[in-house]
C-alpha cells in the first residue's frame, strides 16, 4: 500500500492522557491525524474515572475534614459542617465534564479526527471500528489499563447488579451515592489509600488490607514507614500481612475472608462496602495484536525500543500498556515524543525522573531512586533528611506531618531521589525533579535560595543536611 493511499498519516487507538496527547502534538506538526475512543467523552480513564473525579472529592472532602478534625477550632474559626453527598458528585461530575469537554474543544482546534468506537487490528497499518476499517502509516497503541481483578471477590459498581454495588473498584468508589458505615479497602497502594482517605473523612470507618508489611508499594522505606504512622493517626484501620480470600454479599452487609499472607488462621471481616484496589493491568484485550504478530511480555504490556516502537513495523505504543510506572504524566511524555518520533524529530522521555504523587493528606511525592533502590543500582549514597516540623511556614500553618529526605551519591554529590511527605509534596517534587533533569547536585539545591517563608525551605534543608548542616535542625 503506498502512503498515498492511507487514510491518516497517524492513528492513535485510545483516548487517555498518552493517546489525545499523541494525536494533538502529532497534528501540531502537520500530520493527519485521527483517534479512536470508544467512551462516550474523551481523556481515558484518568480525567474521566481516575485522576481528576479522585482529586475534585479529595478535595471536596478535605474542606469538610478542616472542620470535623478540629483544624479550624484550632484557629478560633467554629462552625457546623453538613454534608450534602449528592451536590459534592454532582460538582465532581461538572469538573470531569469541564476538562473532558476542553479535549473535544482541543481536538476540532487541531483538526484531530475522532473515530468512536473499539479498534482492531486488521494489519499492521488497519484497524476496524464497527464495520469500517481505517487504514494509517503509523499507528500508535494507548489504550491505557484497567483495574486487576482479585480472585474470589467479584465486582459490581452498578447499585441494581448482583453485588448492589457493594463491592466496587475505583470506578465504583467515585461515584457511591452513600457514605459507607465500614469500607474495607483491599490494598494500600496508591488509589487504596486516596479513595480510602475520601469515604472516611465523609463519616466511614475504614479499614485498609494490604498484603505487604507496609503501604505504599515500590516508594522509599521512609516514607512507608511514615505513611503507616500518618494514616493509623487519622482513624484507618490498618491490616498488614494479610489477604483476602473470598466475599459474600448477603443484603447491605458483606462479608470478607482475611488470611495472614504468610498463612495462618482466617478471621472474618464484616462491612457495608469493599473497594477491591489491588493495580492496574494494561488494556489490550480486544485489539487483535495477533494479526500482526505482536507479543506480549510475562506482564501482559507491550514491549517497545526507545523511540516507542513495538517489534512490528508501524505500530508505536505509549502509556500504561508498556513497562514503566502507570502514570498519567508519564503517558503524556511518551505522547509527546511518539508523535516527535514519527514526525521525523527526536522525542525526549528521561524515564529516570518521573514524579509519582499520593494526593492524601498529607501527600506523599518521589522522584528518582529509593535509598534501596540506589544502593542496589551501586551507589555509595549520602542522605539528608529534614522534618516538616522544622519548617517554619509549615510550623506556622499548624501543618507538620512529614519530611523531606534527598538521596545523592557520595562521591559526585548528584541527586539519586527526593522523597518528600509534606500537604503540599505534590507540588513540592516538580522543584526536584527539575534539578535532578539538570543533573544537580545536592550543593546545587541547597545554594538556591528559596522563598521564605515556605514548604520548598524543607527541600533546600534536606540537601543542606546531605552534607551535615541544615540550618534549623
Amino acid at each position: 500500500m503506498a502512503d498515498q493511499t492511507y487514510d491518516y498519516d497517524v492513528l492513535i487507538i485510545g483516548a487517555g492522557p498518552g493517546g489525545y496527547v499523541a494525536a494533538i502534538r502529532a497534528a501540531q506538526l502537520g500530520l493527519k491525524t485521527a483517534c479512536v475512543e470508544s467512551r462516550e467523552t474523551l481523556g481515558g480513564t484518568c480525567l474521566n474515572v481516575g485522576c481528576i473525579p479522585s482529586k475534585s472529592l479529595l478535595h471536596a472532602s478535605e474542606l469538610l475534614d478542616e472542620v470535623n478534625n478540629g483544624h479550624m477550632a484550632t484557629w478560633g474559626i467554629t462552625a457546623t459542617a453538613k454534608l450534602d453527598l449528592g451536590a459534592m458528585m454532582a460538582e465532581k461530575t461538572k469538573a470531569v465534564g469541564d476538562l473532558t469537554g476542553g479535549i473535544e474543544f482541543l481536538f476540532k482546534k487541531n483538526k484531530v479526527t475522532w473515530i468512536k468506537g473499539h479498534a482492531a487490528f486488521q494489519d499492521a497499518h488497519t484497524v476496524k471500528v464497527g464495520d469500517e476499517t481505517h487504514t494509517a502509516k503509523d499507528i500508535v497503541i494507548a489504550t491505557g489499563s484497567s483495574v486487576t481483578p482479585l480472585p474470589g471477590v467479584e465486582v459490581d459498581n452498578d447499585p441494581k447488579g448482583k453485588n448492589g454495588g457493594r463491592i466496587v473498584d475505583s470506578t465504583g468508589a467515585l461515584k457511591l451515592s452513600e457514605v459507607p458505615d465500614h469500607l474495607v479497602v483491599i490494598g494500600g497502594g496508591v488509589i487504596g489509600l486516596e479513595l480510602g482517605s475520601v469515604w472516611r473523612r465523609l463519616g466511614a470507618k475504614v479499614t485498609v488490607v494490604e498484603y505487604l508489611d507496609m503501604l505504599l508499594p515500590g516508594m522509599d522505606t521512609d516514607v512507608r514507614k511514615e505513611a503507616g504512622k500518618i494514616f493509623k493517626k487519622q482513624g484507618m484501620d490498618i491490616r498488614l500481612k494479610s489477604k483476602v480470600t473470598g466475599a459474600s454479599v448477603k443484603g447491605k452487609k458483606v462479608t470478607l475472608t482475611v488470611e495472614p499472607a504468610a498463612g495462618g488462621d482466617v478471621e472474618t471481616i464484616e462491612a457495608s462496602h469493599v473497594l477491591v484496589s489491588i493495580g492496574r493491568r494494561p488494556n489490550v484485550d480486544g485489539l487483535n495484536i495477533d494479526a500482526i504478530g505482536l507479543e506480549l511480555n510475562k506482564r501482559g504490556q507491550i514491549e517497545t525500543a526507545h523511540d516507542f516502537r513495538t517489534k512490528v513495523e508501524g505500530v508505536w505504543a505509549v502509556g500504561d500498556v508498556i513497562p514503566g510506572p502507570m502514570l498519567a504524566h508519564k503517558a503524556e511524555d511518551e505522547g509527546i515524543a511518539v508523535a516527535e518520533f514519527i514526525a521525523g524529530q527526536t522525542g525526549i522521555v528521561n524515564h529516570a525522573v518521573i514524579p509519582g504523587v499520593v494526593y492524601t493528606m498529607p501527600e506523599f511525592a518521589d522522584v528518582g531512586m529509593t535509598e534501596d533502590e540506589a544502593k542496589e543500582a551501586g551507589h555509595t549514597v549520602k542522605v539528608g533528611k529534614f522534618p516538616m516540623m522544622a519548617n517554619s511556614r509549615a510550623k506556622a500553618n499548624r501543618d507538620t506531618d512529614g519530611f523531606v529526605k534527598v538521596i545523592a551519591d557520595a562521591e559526585t554529590d548528584r541527586v539519586l531521589g527526593v522523597h518528600i511527605v509534606a500537604s503540599l509534596a505534590g507540588t513540592m517534587i516538580a522543584e526536584a525533579a527539575i534539578a535532578m533533569e539538570f543533573g544537580a547536585t545536592s550543593e546545587d539545591i541547597a545554594y538556591t535560595c528559596h522563598a521564605h517563608p515556605t514548604h520548598a525551605e524543607a527541600l533546600k534543608e534536606a540537601a543542606m543536611a546531605v552534607q551535615g548542616k541544615p540550618i534549623h535542625m
